[in-house]
């Protein structure tokens, strides 16, 4: 499975974490709950942790996942050592031969790895990816402070029809804040084959595969909202019916409503 996504930076609760802690007054009912919530966080949100010794990052994902806090990444042949509330990674150790994919799977695995990188580099400039023995290829990008893309693509070879099938799922999300909130979370599911060959061939074909797919889905998403101004944005307030124009929260004394009232309160007397 090839995990791709844009490289949205780890999200350190900080100040939240401390809300929470003081509505619960409960440090033990707060550890236990941190626990299970921060690790189903973690890797719904395929959120990215550099290694100790800085020669990469892991994804933390269900499909990398070892154990409770222990991650594969595959590249490295190293095992990462999570804290899952902190979001941190605190050590890694090799990976043992039995975490690791067999040869044949790891000539395609690294060779896929190749192509992906190449298309990450071109398309993702804050993006990473990350693979692991299933295939499974996760691509993640943080395109803004606000928004990021994951997907995440299943591989199956079929060797008995000399067929290799993909399934994937794309999912963008963005926060767009402006005197107003307004929340985008758009998914997208695609499926496509190509004939088995060998490995350096076949991770061609399958990164050109996903390649159309993902500029398709982020062609469609342009195209749907380029429109928006003029279809749903017009139903909120972000827009005067008339002018057009942002609404002026800085300066609203300038509406006779708010003078009406403000007079009837007596305010900024």
């Amino acid at each position: 499975s090839v995990t791709a996504r844009t490289k949205s930076p780890t999200v350190i609760f900080g100040g939240f974490t401390d809300n929470v802690k003081a509505i619960l007054d409960d440090d033990e009912l707060y550890e236990e709950a941190a626990s299970e919530s921060f690790p189903v966080y973690n890797k719904s949100h395929m959120i990215s942790l550099e290694l100790p010794d800085r020669t990469g990052d892991v994804i933390i994902t269900s499909f990398g996942e070892l154990g409770k806090n222990e991650f594969l990444d595959p590249r490295t042949a190293q095992v990462a050592i999570i804290d899952h509330v902190k979001q941190v990674c605190t050590e890694v150790r090799p990976a043992m031969d039995e975490e690791l994919p067999s040869p044949y799977i790891e000539e395609y695995r690294c060779a896929l790895d190749a192509e992906i990188l190449k298309y990450i580099s071109e398309a993702y400039p804050k993006g990473f990816t990350s693979f692991n023995f299933e295939i499974n290829a996760s691509l993640i990008d943080t395109m803004y402070s606000n928004g990021s893309w994951r997907s995440v693509w299943n591989i199956e070879f079929k060797d008995d029809i000399q067929l290799v099938e993909l399934s994937g799922k794309l999912q963008v999300g963005a926060h767009y804040f402006e005197e107003g909130n307004v929340q985008l979370d758009a998914k997208h599911e695609c499926q496509d084959s190509t004939i088995a060959q060998c490995a350096e061939d076949c991770a061609i074909s399958l990164a050109s595969i996903i390649r159309h797919h993902e500029t398709e889905y982020l062609a469609s998403l342009e195209a749907s909202y380029s429109n928006l101004p003029d279809t749903t944005f017009k139903d909120l307030r972000r827009k005067l019916p008339v002018t057009r124009t942002l609404f002026p929260w800085h300066n609203t004394m300038q509406f006779s409503l708010t003078r009406d009232i403000s007079k009837e309160l007596g305010i900024g007397k």
